[in-house]
């Protein structure tokens, strides 16, 4: 499983322009406005979740994004979702509670997480992700974060949280 060293080496040594920004850990959305500084771009909450099934998705949103549960597991064809115990954190995306990130499925190799991201950050000029530590945030435009996940073959299932749809999904 890649470290948050190995995975800023990655991502240094691809062609996509991206900022690093350290600072104190941040573990929830309320530390992470308190704590950020002027760190430009959308900023966003990760949620890592299960069904009955034991199939595993990731949640990428907007970090004031009201999502329900309920109606984006029922229109998303997810199943009865919660969300994942620590150790499945760890043993899927390599990482700790307040780190949840997709830079995080680059350790997912067998492709056991399903990624879905908001069209509100789709859509959105720059974004900011944790690179496997909460310590640290790249920002990087969203266009670069796209083709730099599939470059790393991760599916990326775009939905709407206002609609309860998939948009579009990239492979």
């Amino acid at each position: 499983m890649l470290n948050s060293t190995e995975f800023i080496e990655i991502i240094r040594k691809s062609k996509y322009s991206f900022k690093i920004h350290e600072h104190a850990d941040l573990h929830t959305v309320e530390d992470s406005k308190k704590l950020r500084g002027e760190i430009k771009g959308a900023h966003t909450k990760n949620l890592f979740l299960k069904n009955k099934k034991n199939n595993f998705f990731l949640i990428s949103c907007e970090e004031n994004s009201e999502i329900n549960l309920r109606k984006i597991s029922k229109s998303l064809n997810l199943g009865n979702v919660s969300f994942a115990k620590t150790e499945y954190l760890d043993s899927y995306l390599g990482i700790k509670p307040g780190s949840v990130s997709p830079f995080a499925l680059l350790n997912d190799n067998k492709q056991f997480v399903s990624f879905f991201l908001e069209d509100k950050l789709y859509e959105s000029e720059i974004l900011n992700f944790h690179p496997l530590v909460n310590s640290i945030t790249i920002s990087i435009p969203a266009n670069d974060f796209i083709s730099f996940m599939i470059e790393n073959n991760k599916k990326i299932h775009i939905f709407s949280n206002t609609n309860y749809e998939i948009i579009k999904t990239y492979e």
